[in-house]
C-alpha cells in the first residue's frame, strides 16, 4: 500500500462537476507560515455566507475573512498555534467507520479516490527529516513524524523501515503513532519499541456498538488501551473519543470509567463529531454534549479530560430500519446499523471479519455528497 505524505492534507473533490469545486489551496505545498493567511481558490462563484458557515479549523481560531475574485482568504487574529509534527497519512484501514473524516484515504483503493502517492521508505524518511528541519518546520516547532491514516498499523513493516532510515539521518527523531488500537499484542509491542508518543482512538466500550459503528470488535482495542496505560504510560499522548449524538454518547461513561479504573491521571480528549462519510447527514455534536462528556469524565474520576473540535453542526437523525432493528439490542446500534444499511451494508449485525461480501463491500465504495 502507498504512503500518503502531507504536512497539511487537502484535497480537490472531483466526483460532482456540477457542484462547487476547489481549484487550489495555500496548503497544497504543505507550507503555511505561522503568521500567514490561508486561502482557498474555488472553481466557480461562491455564496459568502455558505462558505463561511462551512469553514472550520480545529482547534477553533478567531480571525477575519476576505475575498479576492473567487479566492477566500482567512487571516488568524493572533497567528497560528505552533505545530508539533510532520504528518504521514497511510492509505487503507482495518475499520470501516461510518463517521470516518478521512474516508478518501481509509477506504482506498476500493472507492477509486486518488489521494495517494507511493514513496520508498528511504525516500520518505529523507523527506520527513528535510521537512522537520525546514524553515517552516522550525517555525512551527515540528518535532516528530506523525503516522496517521487510515490506520498505520496495517503498514507496520513499511513504517518500521521509514523510522529506521530516518534515525540513520537523525538518530533522535521522534515518532507519533496515531491508531485505532485494533492490533495483536505482538504488533503493539513492535509499535511501542519505536514510538515516542501514541494518540489512541476509542470508539465505543460495548462490542455491539463498536461493531455497528466500525465493523470490528472493541475487545482487542480495550485490551491494548489498558496495556499502554499500565506499561507505556509515558508514551501516551492522549486517548481520543469522538462523541457522536445518539450513537455512542451512551458509551462515554463506560469508557471514562474504564480509563479511570486504570489510572485517573490519563489524558482523555473528547472530539466533537462532524458529519462525514456514511453519517454525512447525521446531526453534529452539540456544545452541550461536549461539555457533558467532560463532566461525565470528571465525575468518573478522570483528572485530565477536555474536549476539542467544531460543535453545533446541524443535521438530522435517520429513521431506524425495521429489518435492521431485529439484529441489534440497543437503539444506538440499531441506528448505526441503519446508516450502514442505507450505504449498502447487507450483513447485520455488522462484523466485517466474518462478512462474505467483504471484498465487494458497497460501504467501502460509498461516496458522500458533502463533508465537514
Amino acid at each position: 500500500m502507498a504512503g500518503l505524505v502531507s504536512e497539511v492534507y487537502s484535497e480537490t473533490i472531483e466526483y460532482y462537476p456540477d457542484r462547487p469545486s476547489v481549484i487550489r489551496t495555500s496548503m497544497d505545498d504543505g507550507e503555511v507560515g505561522v503568521d500567514s493567511s490561508v486561502w482557498i481558490e474555488f472553481g466557480n462563484p461562491m455564496d459568502d455566507a455558505t462558505v463561511r458557515s462551512s469553514f472550520a479549523i480545529e482547534p477553533q481560531v478567531d480571525g477575519s475573512f476576505a475575498w479576492m475574485n473567487s479566492t477566500l482568504y482567512f487571516t488568524p487574529a493572533d497567528g497560528w498555534e505552533d505545530g508539533e509534527s510532520y504528518t504521514v497519512f497511510m492509505a487503507g484501514c482495518n475499520f470501516k467507520c461510518l463517521h470516518c473524516q478521512n474516508w478518501t484515504i481509509s477506504q482506498y483503493p476500493d472507492n477509486n479516490c486518488k489521494p495517494c502517492r507511493y514513496a520508498e521508505p528511504a525516500d520518505l524518511a529523507e523527506e520527513c527529516i528535510r521537512q522537520l528541519n525546514s524553515t517552516y518546520g522550525k517555525a512551527m516547532r515540528a518535532d516528530r513524524i506523525f503516522f496517521s491514516g487510515g490506520e498505520p498499523t496495517i503498514h507496520l513493516p513499511f513504517i518500521e523501515k521509514v523510522v529506521n532510515d530516518a534515525r540513520k539521518i537523525k538518530p533522535k527523531t521522534r515518532v507519533n503513532f496515531d491508531t485505532n488500537g485494533y492490533m495483536t499484542e505482538k504488533s503493539l509491542q513492535r509499535i511501542l519499541d519505536f514510538t515516542t508518543s501514541i494518540t489512541y482512538d476509542l470508539k465505543a466500550y460495548r462490542d455491539e456498538i463498536h461493531l455497528a459503528l466500525t465493523g470490528a470488535y472493541a475487545t482487542p482495542v480495550l485490551r491494548n488501551a489498558e496495556f499502554i496505560a499500565r506499561h507505556a504510560k509515558d508514551k501516551l499522548w492522549e486517548y481520543r473519543i469522538v462523541a457522536i449524538p445518539k450513537i455512542n454518547e451512551g458509551e462515554i461513561q463506560l469508557l471514562a470509567e474504564f480509563i479511570a479504573a486504570i489510572d485517573h491521571t490519563l489524558p482523555v480528549c473528547f472530539l466533537a463529531y462532524r458529519p462525514n462519510f456514511v453519517l454525512e447527514n447525521h446531526i453534529g455534536a452539540t456544545l452541550e454534549l461536549m461539555d457533558r462528556c467532560v463532566e461525565i469524565a470528571e465525575q468518573s474520576g478522570l483528572k485530565n479530560a477536555y474536549w476539542s473540535g467544531h460543535a453545533g453542526i446541524s443535521g438530522k437523525i435517520l429513521d431506524i430500519d425495521l429489518e435492521v432493528k431485529q439484529s441489534y439490542r440497543s437503539k444506538q446500534a440499531q441506528l448505526a446499523g441503519s446508516y450502514a444499511q442505507a450505504a449498502g451494508c447487507r450483513t447485520h449485525p455488522r462484523n466485517c471479519s466474518m462478512c462474505l461480501s467483504n471484498s465487494k463491500c458497497k460501504l467501502k465504495r460509498y461516496i458522500p455528497q458533502k463533508s465537514t
